[in-house]
């Protein structure tokens, strides 16, 4: 009842003085003829537009009679512009009313374009989805947002784009994680730089799509490597001038928000500043951990050991794995400060820059309570019962990270050219973590400890990509060249303070005590050179033969020292729990690819053959571990465009990954001694298939689209945890091969403008299964996760006064073990989001939104009901409304938190957050927006 109550007064915010009789929507129609024949002009667009702002309201396309028809129009005044290929465009005003509901235009002749223009820019209005080849465009203005809004804000607009709280995109069910503006980087494959600090209103359009690796993109022979891309298209007349926003808030409990951007375009020369700082949880950066990784081109499956050793460290060896089913809610408060400059232009006719430099410190507390059931006892072919653990964590991590970004493409001649993206990245972390945990089995208490770490972190890394292309005299002939380098050196320092105690069967304690000091190093050097040669059998058909070699070297070392109670030093080495090694990866790939291109449909193969070697070199226990891959890799690729802007993609690929150094080593991590991780040296390489089909449509006479996304993969000898329990509940977890895993995913977005209520619906279902392999207690266990969801969201920019949106989803989870049928678990996850956008008289601006979750099928206490209502009050001024001062409050209701389960092969766990609750504030912000100088 609260739920439907804050609803009602949300949406009753729209003034019920100006409600009516309803009208019955008439239509418009007429006819297109030549001027000078008399001819009827046949599929020529029609576009209705509204009189007072030129909002698109409806579209359609002239039959072989030249006639046209624009129904269910409301009651206003309207222009129809018409337009057709080699005509001018001729707008019409026309008016709807009660007693013309169906005004006919009769007649509208159309003259040519015969002269010859020196230049010529035609602007007409769009439909608000296109689809063109394998790009996906959202025509901006059709999507309108609240004045001053962020490009985030319209994105959550877009059918089949997801934008979570953290403001993380997915599209088409797919993690969005590079964003451009006019096809260049911003900030790097920094996302949120672009989405959080760019204006909404300077956008034209959005286009969506999988971009190609460099050197696919230039020989024009897919090699599978692809990227879920959005590329912001800016305004035309919003390329020269200025714009920013500068913002500062101060609120209660110390809560704090300040913002300064300016932004500099001269059409391609781009000049951006920005700065920020707040607590308020809104990171206007993307806090990846270190530089997105570089593409490898197509030699997939070098060794990542370094860089999962140090992630173990800075976890303290939690134990944790990647859950399948966890939420995007937040699990923490950050405080966040960075600032940074991007900068693009041409040098000369011959050279193309894109560099920035972000500086950034971000403070991230966690306090979570954390009840895991996993299994133990484990004796034959029945489970016993389940080990319980409860765990509350205190952790505070300080990062300062510096990222350089560069990109140069270079023309060396009408023939040849380069591009060259070198990066570089620093950071430093400081993490502080205190946690305790008690493990019981049938109601009998195990263990208890507590654990205090401490661990500081420093990683410079850097390296880039040298891509040089070249084109012959004969159309379709190419030959590219393409180095790709990786460094890095990460150090790391930690203490680990523990003190465990475990219970026997009588319930006597025997108490563990641990003092040590890690030290740790991994330095990285990585190098994959990649050449393809592409010649063209005839018109229509091209082959591509191609070469790839790996060559990936890992140094690692970890150092354990006891405290020394004599001496007062951490001067007794560990020998069990250190180590020494050097790993060699190398790679060696070659293969061809025959495509075949016609007007509607793609269709291409190929096959690739792969030889491997792996060294690992363990200095402290004097072994060597050298193995050797050879695989067959095939892959093949079809896409068809149909009439009524229709696409289908299908694409079939296979990959070998080959075991990490650090899962190859078998030593023992005990940063938490009630989790110990090792590895295993016999480890084979995973062989990877999947297979994906994607499809999309756009009806402009319906303004519907449908997106829709299945694919399906397959992994032999999959690298797999088993897992083991001793008698006091210790876990031991060591990777190891097992075949039969799969994995199925769907995605189905179905979108339609009711263009006369002005209203966008966006109908999303997505589901997924997958089947995992793990071993338990020396036991086979299979895993089956499912899940099904249910999306639908509405938005309107109703009037120039009331703009709003709705979205509810609803997630059913089910989580089945083979030999772990206590395990086994289903829940249920709803959750209702509402935003109001309320222009009040005397420039008095209301804003509210509500987010609304339940879950059910929970731990007892972590079946929560939380409502987030933020609401706000703003006055505008100036002539243009550029600046307003806001008295806001977060989380009215002081509701606020967090609750998550996360489901794996051997656990299910729940977890619950302190998260940032109510606060007020009042801030001022001045957008600066001065185009056309």
């Amino acid at each position: 009842m609260r739920v439907l109550l804050l609803l009602s007064l949300l949406l009753g915010l729209a003034p019920a003085g100006r409600a009516q009789a309803p009208v019955r929507p008439g239509s418009i129609s007429g006819t297109l003829a030549d001027s000078a024949t008399g001819k009827p002009l046949r599929e020529a667009s029609v576009t209705l537009t509204l009189a007072r702002d030129s909002s698109y309201v409806s579209f359609g396309i002239t039959d072989g009679d030249g006639h046209f028809a624009l129904k269910s129009v409301a009651v206003g005044a309207y222009v129809v512009q018409v337009s057709a290929l080699g005509y001018r465009t001729r707008r019409v005003p026309v008016a709807v009313t009660a007693a013309t509901p169906n005004p006919d235009l009769g007649t509208l002749r159309l003259g040519g374009l015969s002269q010859q223009l020196g230049e010529v820019v035609v602007t007409q209005e769009r439909a608000p989805v296109s689809v063109h080849g394998d790009t996906i465009a959202f025509n901006a203005s059709a999507f309108k947002t609240q004045p001053n809004a962020a490009v985030e804000s319209l994105l959550k607009k877009l059918p089949g784009l997801e934008v979570d709280r953290n403001g993380s995109i997915r599209a088409q069910g797919q993690a969005v994680n590079r964003v451009l503006v006019d096809g260049k980087p911003f900030f790097g494959d920094d996302p949120k730089m672009a989405t959080k600090n760019l204006p909404a209103d300077i956008i034209d359009k959005v286009q969506l799509y999988d971009q190609q690796s460099d050197q696919s993109a230039f020989s024009g022979i897919d090699d599978g490597n692809r990227q879920k891309t959005l590329n912001l298209v800016t305004k035309r007349d919003k390329r020269k001038g200025y714009f920013g926003t500068e913002a500062a808030g101060l609120g209660t409990d110390g809560r704090y928000q300040a913002r300064l951007g300016l932004n500099r375009f001269n059409n391609g020369r781009q000049l951006s500043a920005l700065a920020q700082a707040n607590n308020l949880n809104q990171q206007g950066f993307a806090d990846d951990g270190g530089p997105a990784p570089i593409d490898a081109g197509p030699a997939p499956g070098g060794p990542s050991g370094g860089a999962g050793a140090v992630r173990v460290l800075l976890g303290g060896g939690s134990g944790r794995q990647n859950a399948l089913g966890s939420s995007a809610q937040p699990s923490s408060i950050t405080e966040s400060g960075a600032a940074g400059l991007n900068y693009r232009d041409a040098w000369g006719p011959r050279a193309e820059v894109a560099t920035s430099y972000l500086a950034s410190r971000a403070t991230v507390t966690t306090d979570q309570q954390i009840r895991r059931e996993n299994v133990a006892g484990l004796t034959g072919p029945e489970a016993g019962p389940p080990l319980l653990t409860d765990q509350t964590l205190l952790s505070r991590s300080s990062s300062t990270s510096h990222r350089f970004n560069f990109r140069l493409d270079y023309v060396l001649d009408s023939l040849t050219s380069l591009r060259f993206t070198p990066y570089a990245w620093w950071q430093t972390t400081d993490l502080s973590r205190q946690n305790t945990q008690q493990s019981s089995l049938a109601g009998r208490l195990l263990n208890q400890g507590t654990n205090g770490y401490q661990a500081s972190t420093d990683n410079p890394s850097g390296g880039g990509n040298f891509l040089l292309m070249r084109r012959f005299a004969r159309p379709g002939r190419t030959f590219s060249a393409n180095l790709n380098s990786t460094l890095s050196d990460q150090d790391a320092t930690a203490f680990n303070q523990t003190t465990n105690t475990f219970f026997d069967a009588a319930g006597q304690p025997a108490i563990q005590r641990l003092n040590q000091r890690i030290t740790q190093a991994t330095p990285v050097r990585s190098h994959v050179l990649s050449l393809s040669y592409t010649e063209p059998l005839s018109l229509r058909t091209k082959l591509e033969a191609r070469y790839a070699l790996t060559d990936s070297r890992n140094d690692g070392s970890r150092f354990t020292t006891d405290f020394d109670e004599a001496s007062q030093q951490y001067d007794l080495l560990n020998h069990a729990l250190s180590n020494e090694f050097t790993s060699h990866f190398q790679a060696q790939r070659a293969g061809l690819t025959l495509q075949k291109r016609r007007l509607r449909y793609t269709i291409g193969a190929g096959l690739d053959a792969q030889r491997a070697d792996l060294s690992v070199r363990n200095f402290s226990a004097d072994t060597t571990v050298a193995r050797r891959f050879t695989s067959l890799l095939p892959n093949a690729l079809f896409t068809y465009t149909g009439s009524r802007g229709r696409q289908l993609r299908l694409s079939y690929r296979t990959r070998l990954n080959a075991p990490s150094a650090a899962q190859l080593q078998p030593v023992r991590d005990n940063s938490n001694p009630l989790s110990i991780q090792t590895g295993t040296p016999t480890l084979r390489p995973e062989y990877g298939q999947s297979l994906q089909a994607n499809y999309s449509q756009f009806l402009a006479a319906t303004n519907r689209s449908v997106f829709a996304l299945l694919s399906a993969s397959r992994v032999d000898d999959r690298i797999v945890s088993a897992t083991g329990f001793s008698a006091r509940g210790v876990q031991t977890t060591r990777p190891v091969n097992a075949d039969g895993f799969y994995s199925v995913n769907g995605f189905l977005s179905l979108g339609q403008r009711l263009a006369t209520h002005k209203i966008n619906l966006n109908l999303t279902t997505n589901a997924s299964f997958v089947q995992s392999p793990s071993f338990v207690n020396g036991e086979p266990n299979t895993s089956r996760t499912w899940s099904l969801g249910q999306g639908l969201g509405a938005n309107s920019a109703f009037n120039d006064q009331l703009e709003f949106g709705l979205s509810a989803n609803l997630t059913y989870q089910n989580a089945t073990y083979s030999r772990l049928p206590d395990q086994n678990t289903a829940y249920l996850t709803q959750t209702l989001t509402a935003d109001v956008y309320y222009q009040l008289p005397a420039r008095l601006v209301l804003t509210s939104d509500l987010w609304y979750t339940n879950n059910t099928g929970r731990a007892a206490g972590y079946n929560q009901r939380v409502a987030l209502w933020n609401l706000g009050l703003a006055r505008q001024f100036f002539a243009n409304k550029q600046s307003e001062l806001k008295m806001q409050v977060y989380d009215l209701l002081n509701q606020n938190r967090s609750v998550v389960r996360n489901t794996t092969e051997t656990y299910v766990e729940d977890v619950r957050s302190r998260i940032l609750q109510q606060y007020f504030l009042l801030s001022f912000t001045y957008n600066l927006r001065q185009f056309g100088k």
